[in-house]
């Protein structure tokens, strides 16, 4: 067996069952990739073949309500306190030595929380499309950020993140638009970013004056998947895991606002944190973008140690641009000397 072959493990414990696969010596330093929505672990796939070449021990889970990982009925299981607590118990599993934590999406909101909770489980954080905040990441604390040069707060009064209210104010009706044909309604948000799109009004920022992320027809049109994004084999295997477990669990992350600013609120020194981070942010990302706007400044002032990467990418930027993602972490990691204990 190569050492770089991804293989499928699970730990569980009583509250919580954790479908993760892992590449790499199983004596090298620990490096943890954390996917976000709607995704799963497979996503780290070329990641996880180049730092496992390079000896790093690497593992990427299935966060809770994704994947192969539990999915509890209840809403309120989805808060990040829940999902860091699973990871910590993961971690341990692990062996429990300090590891870089490499987030995308909501994976970047469990990666900073844990750097947050639990500082001495992570020697260093890599952030990928969305800003740590630390203050909580909820629609009070993402919504002032709007840049309103693009969303006049009379028109768009959430700005980009439209659609998380929507999740907040139709929760029902946007699962299952998304369950209608879950092929194309991943096929349709995994799209490569485009230049053409900075400094425009965001198709996320017009859902709730749609009626839905789908407008009337309340279901994603047939669309092809995007070749540059996801390998075949990958995307079907994503498919086939939100074909049995459906896109309610993981969409019930948007709801545990009040939670996530309660938790935030309990993290030592304010949430700062002490690790080197490094953020890789993509050009084309009409979203989570940090450039021209003010979107990062909570994280620029919660990260003494703060490196930030851009690459001509959209939102899905460890896919479309796997080869750029890889060499921006590199080269982070041998400039903070993280490096060194790799083979």
């Amino acid at each position: 067996m190569s050492s770089t072959e991804l293989v499928p493990r699970s730990f569980g414990t009583p509250r919580h069952w954790t479908h993760y696969l892992g590449s790499g010596p199983p004596d090298g330093p620990l490096m943890v990739f954390l996917h976000g929505w709607p995704s799963i672990a497979l996503m780290w796939r070329a990641q996880m073949e180049a730092f496992a070449t390079d000896g790093w021990r690497c593992i990427a889970p299935d966060l809770r309500g994704f994947g192969g990982s539990s999915a509890p009925t209840a809403n309120d299981a989805y808060t990040i306190e829940n999902v860091v607590a699973d990871m910590a118990e993961l971690h341990d599993h692990l062996g429990g030595k300090p590891a870089i934590w490499i987030g995308h999406d909501w994976g970047c909101v469990v990666a900073g929380a844990l750097a947050a909770h639990h500082p001495q489980r992570s020697r260093g954080v890599v952030l990928t499309s969305l800003a740590y905040q630390p203050a909580g990441h909820a629609l009070e604390t993402l919504v002032p950020l709007v840049d309103r040069t693009i969303y006049p707060a009379d028109r768009y009064p959430d700005g980009h993140w439209d659609y998380y209210r929507d999740y907040n104010t139709h929760f029902e009706a946007a699962v299952a638009d998304l369950d209608a044909d879950r092929r194309s309604s991943l096929a349709s948000i995994f799209r490569s970013g485009s230049p053409e799109s900075v400094g425009k009004v965001a198709p996320l920022a017009v859902v709730t004056r749609r009626g839905g992320r789908f407008g009337d027809a309340h279901r994603a049109p047939p669309t092809a998947p995007d070749p540059a994004v996801w390998p075949a084999a990958d995307f079907d295997a994503l498919v086939q895991a939100f074909e049995v477990i459906g896109f309610r669990p993981s969409c019930a992350w948007y709801l545990n606002d009040d939670a996530a600013v309660a938790y935030a609120r309990q993290a030592p020194d304010h949430g700062r944190l002490s690790q080197p981070v490094l953020f890789v942010d993509g050009d084309f990302d009409q979203v989570c973008t940090i450039a021209g706007n003010s979107q990062g400044g909570p994280m620029r002032a919660a990260c003494p140690d703060l490196t930030v990467v851009s690459v001509a990418a959209g939102h899905w930027l460890p896919l479309e641009r796997d080869a750029e993602h890889i060499d921006a972490i590199r080269a982070w990691l041998r400039s903070k000397r993280l490096d060194g204990d790799a083979r």
